[in-house]
């Protein structure tokens, strides 16, 4: 009996799920009750209604008054009607008390029992609900009351029923004492346990269910309730079978046969799997696409697998000057799909087809490049006179599941020569009483190599029919015979062989008048004589200085230099010294750099009266609106750095470095710092930064570039220590020499050219940055690589000797900057003349040291370093021969192979200090250290070279067996081996 259940005395069985404490009607011995007192009830033997014998107590002392008679135990009683009894006094009952004690041990005895109310908790006075006449009695007719009574909560371990007379006479048939409870059911695909009954009939007991196997809950908990008669009430939540099963019977979840499949929970049936995929195992939640169908992301479990379409077929093209028209039709295989679209893959080939290149972003398709529901396309803005290759591509919902790239047809198509576009502005140079000159910018699609350039000009007063025509084959132009103080119009237009262009817009320029020109010569001819006068002084005192000074340095420092650099006094150097004997002097001979007709003039945005006109004519002011800032990148010295994207209306959404203008700088500061977009704003070039325009009307104000990804070319290379091959370096100089021949044909000098200021992107295109001139302007010496130097800064390990001294910038300064550079590429980044103070840099490159071929250097590539050293700035190469002989290199890589020698013997001039001295050393760590290949350290250690007489015998199988798989690596590691050895043979000391 749990202690907390009612307990219910009945003498019948009863419908609902019961639990018998006792029944007297099994008992066959006797019964053994206490009674009290003893006169009062009587255990007798008798019959039941059935006339099974059964164990009875019976009382009837109806003739002797005040009877109080106690029988202690838990029975059904059976009562006679008082009425049936002859001659029975007043004091007999028709009914008598229940009672009940609750204890936790067996206590009551007939000595110890208590015969009276207290303790016991009475149940009920029971009353017989039918009498028995005299006639029943004396026919002995059998009739039964059955009285049923509940009691409880009960606490304790036990307890006793008591039954007290008053004087009736009656006879308990049996007792028996019983629980409730509601069965153990299966429903709603939950089992729920065996619950009792609540204290009370009213009671509702609540019951938790279990999902049986492979079901789960639905929505809320599953429960059901027991209610006090032991039956279940209406279930609250269910069970559902899971997915990849079935309901079977109703209680029973069976899994999916092989075949078929359920992919969610529910009372769903398993489905047969849809064509083109299969199940293999039980309990499928979803079938398997098969070999070369797939299932696209937006598909449902139930829709068939499905295949990537067939390539698109008979494409036709329709070219117009620089714009084509591709029509095609549609695949004959869709894969079994509807949501086939086509994509448009352009690329801009050479003229052999060697090679192609992705096309420009400026190239526009209509309706869109990619995802077209049509099967035409309209693409513009191409270039003239160009071979394109179109690749076609057809995708449906499933073509990014496929491992395979996009079935595509190829055509290709050559554009027409197009007339060039229109020259956006001009500018007036200089201007006299009668002429004025002046310059333009090639028009921003030449489409084509520019013949020569038509202007057109008439006095504003005048009707339009007078102008007159002036050929001009470069874009600069000097128009004379003009009349003093008089306004004329002009436009200009450029001419390919397609033909000419459209004229520009209608500008106006004025001719001085005689008051102007006199007054101008006035203000200019004093400051034209000082500074004649000054430079010449100037340049003698120079000259002299620098007799003095390299005559008392010249046997001091030669012994200094001779052990990190080469010493170079060759004859082919005296010989192209000797070609230059008609010039008088390096500062008064003409440099060979020079514009080429038809291309662009760079244009000082200094020499702008109102510096914001220069950035409103040369950089695209962007709505602030369009520009979104990320995470910060770097620091500049007018503000931070910041990553970004920017999307401008009609075009896609790009990334973008942004500088940002610190706040409170002053109106010199602003000037200064959009100065580089005005500068970068003027070029145009797949190996210069990219300008994408400023924000000068919102703080802070910014200048926006393209993105590059990999950051500036010489931290990258120290990131990626020898894992280039020599083609792939060679690539990016030819990019950075590119540029650069762009810029010196632009007339542009750029004054700052270090790997520092070479920016890459991901696909490792070097780009020329940096055009910023604060550096020259302000005395910051903050940065180490910049020097003072006549009032400006310079970068002294990265300048020509003739700008260091005179300050003469040219683009042949830029080409000693550019062998620099060349040497910072093949030794990955490391610092031009390690550390030797900047004045021993000058001092060396005066007495003809130059830098050594870095490790593993072709002889090729350092031979044209040091053609870009030489001294006399006439001789050196041009940009333009630096491309050509990198080209060469590239078609013919065998030119590459010879390495250039590095002597080893301490004697010799010591070429590199990535070389270093093996008797230096006292351990394989410091070794590694020195060479910069410290991460291998376990390597060695745990291989067993742990001397370095072991590590001078290694050979490139111990390499890889040790872990040193990169080819660069072994490559430089095995040339420090091999210096080892060369140095042990020439100390054997040092091996004992």
């Amino acid at each position: 009996l749990r202690k907390e259940k009612l307990t219910e005395l009945t003498s019948t069985w009863c419908a609902a799920f019961e639990t018998t404490l006792m029944d007297t009607r099994v008992a066959t011995a006797e019964l053994g009750w206490t009674a009290y007192p003893n006169s009062g009830w009587e255990e007798v033997s008798g019959y039941d209604e059935n006339l099974n014998t059964i164990r009875t107590y019976q009382v009837c002392n109806v003739f002797e008054p005040s009877q109080n008679n106690w029988l202690l135990t838990t029975f059904i009683d059976r009562l006679r009607d008082c009425s049936s009894i002859p001659n029975v006094p007043g004091s007999c009952k028709e009914t008598f008390n229940l009672y009940y004690y609750e204890t936790d041990a067996v206590i009551a005895t007939k000595g110890t029992a208590f015969w009276m109310e207290a303790p016991y908790l009475k149940v009920d006075t029971i009353a017989a609900d039918e009498s028995f006449s005299q006639v029943d009695f004396g026919g002995r007719l059998m009739k039964v009351n059955s009285e049923v009574r509940s009691f409880g909560p009960l606490s304790k371990n036990g307890f006793y029923l008591a039954f007290q007379d008053y004087g009736a006479c009656m006879s308990l048939l049996s007792v028996r004492v019983f629980y409730k409870k509601c069965p153990s059911v299966v429903q709603n695909f939950a089992i729920f346990p065996e619950t009792m009954t609540g204290a009370e009939s009213t009671s509702l007991v609540i019951a938790r269910g279990m999902c049986i196997a492979n079901s789960e809950e639905v929505d809320v908990p599953i429960k059901l309730y027991c209610n006090g008669d032991g039956e279940w009430m209406v279930p609250i939540g269910s069970c559902t079978c899971k997915a990849g099963f079935e309901p079977d019977n109703g209680n029973v979840c069976r899994a999916c046969p092989p075949g078929t499949f359920k992919s969610s929970q529910g009372p769903g049936l398993c489905l047969q799997c849809p064509p083109n995929s299969r199940s293999t195992s039980e309990a499928a939640t979803i079938c398997v696409c098969r070999n070369g169908y797939y299932r696209g992301d937006a598909d449902q479990p139930d829709e068939p697998c499905t295949s990537v379409p067939s390539s698109p077929r008979n494409v036709i093209s329709f070219v117009n000057e620089t714009s084509v028209i591709l029509e095609w039709h549609s695949p004959r295989e869709t894969g079994g799909r509807i949501d086939v679209v086509y994509n448009i893959v352009c690329k801009k080939c050479r003229a052999d087809r060697r090679s192609c290149s992705h096309c420009d972003e400026n190239v526009e398709f209509v309706p869109r490049q990619l995802a077209l529901t049509d099967s035409r396309v309209f693409i513009s803005n191409l270039v003239a006179h160009t071979l394109y290759s179109f690749e076609i591509q057809a995708v449906n919902g499933v073509s990014n599941k496929s491992p395979y790239p996009a079935q595509h047809v190829t055509i290709d198509i050559t554009t027409n020569q197009a007339a060039p576009s229109i020259v956006p502005i001009m500018h007036q140079i200089s201007s006299t009483m009668n002429s004025f000159t002046l310059s333009w910018p090639q028009p921003e699609q030449p489409n084509g190599i520019i013949l020569d350039y038509e202007l057109r000009y008439y006095e504003k007063d005048h009707a339009e029919i007078n102008s007159t025509v002036l050929r001009s084959q470069t874009n600069t132009a000097r128009v004379e015979g003009l009349r003093p103080g008089t306004v004329y119009v002009v436009q200009v237009r450029a001419r390919t062989v397609a033909g000419f262009g459209k004229f520009s817009s209608k500008m106006c320029f004025q001719t001085l008048t005689d008051d102007d020109f006199k007054s101008e010569l006035r203000e200019q001819l004093p400051l034209i004589a000082g500074s004649a006068a000054a430079g010449v002084v100037f340049i003698v005192s120079l000259v002299a200085i620098s007799i003095v000074c390299s005559r008392k340095r010249a046997y001091s420092k030669e012994a200094v230099y001779s052990d990190k650099l080469q010493h170079y006094s060759t004859g082919r150097e005296l010989s192209l010294r000797a070609d230059m004997s008609n010039c008088p002097s390096p500062l008064g001979c003409p440099t060979h750099f020079s514009g080429s007709p038809g291309m662009k003039i760079y244009i000082d945005p200094f020499t702008y009266e109102d510096p914001n006109e220069a950035v409103r004519e040369f950089a695209k002011e962007i709505d602030v609106s369009t520009v979104k800032i990320e995470e910060v990148i770097g620091a500049g010295e007018f503000g931070e750095v910041y990553k970004g994207r920017l999307k401008l209306p009609g075009k896609r959404e790009i990334y973008v470095a942004i500088k940002t203008l610190k706040a409170g700088y002053v109106d010199k500061q602003r000037r200064d710092f959009l100065s580089e977009a005005s500068i970068m704003g003027q070029f145009d070039h797949p190996n210069i930064i990219r300008l994408e325009g400023v924000v000068t009307k919102s703080r802070p104000v910014m200048i926006v570039t393209e993105f590059m990804e990999n950051g500036a070319l010489d931290s990258f290379l120290r990131q990626n220590d020898g894992q280039f091959t020599v083609i792939q370096l060679v690539g990016m100089m030819r990019g950075i020499a590119a540029g650069m021949k762009y810029l010196s044909e632009m007339n542009y000098v750029h004054r700052d050219l270090a790997a520092r200021n070479i920016l890459v992107n991901s696909n490792l295109v070097c780009k020329v940055s940096d055009f910023g001139l604060s550096r020259y302007l302000q005395e910051d010496t903050s940065d180490p690589s910049y020097t003072s130097s006549l009032g400006g800064k310079i970068p002294v390990r990265w300048t020509a000797p003739e700008a260091i001294a005179y300050r003469k910038f040219t683009s042949a300064s830029d080409v000693w900057s550019y062998g620099i550079v060349m040497w910072e590429v093949m030794s990955f980044g490391e610092r031009p003349y390690w550390d030797m103070s900047n004045q021993d840099v000058i001092n060396a490159i005066e007495q003809d040291y130059r830098l050594p071929p870095p490790m593993d250097c072709p002889s090729a590539l350092h031979q044209l370093m040091l053609d870009c050293w030489q001294k006399d700035r006439n001789v050196r190469p041009r940009f333009t021969d630096i491309v050509s002989t990198l080209d060469k290199m590239i078609r013919n890589p065998t030119s590459l192979k010879a390495i250039a020698n590095i002597p080893a013997v301490p004697s010799q001039p010591l070429l590199d200090r990535s070389i270093p001295d093996f008797n230096t050393f006292s351990s394989v760590e410091d070794w590694l250290a020195a060479i910069k290949m410290s991460q291998y350290r376990d390597n060695f250690l745990n291989s067993g070279f742990t001397s370095l007489q072991l590590v001078a015998q290694m050979t490139s199988e111990d390499l890889l067996r040790i872990g040193v798989t990169l080819a660069g690596h072994q490559k430089k590691i095995l040339s420090n081996v091999q210096t080892m050895r060369v140095q042990m043979s020439q100390s054997p000391s040092t091996m004992a």
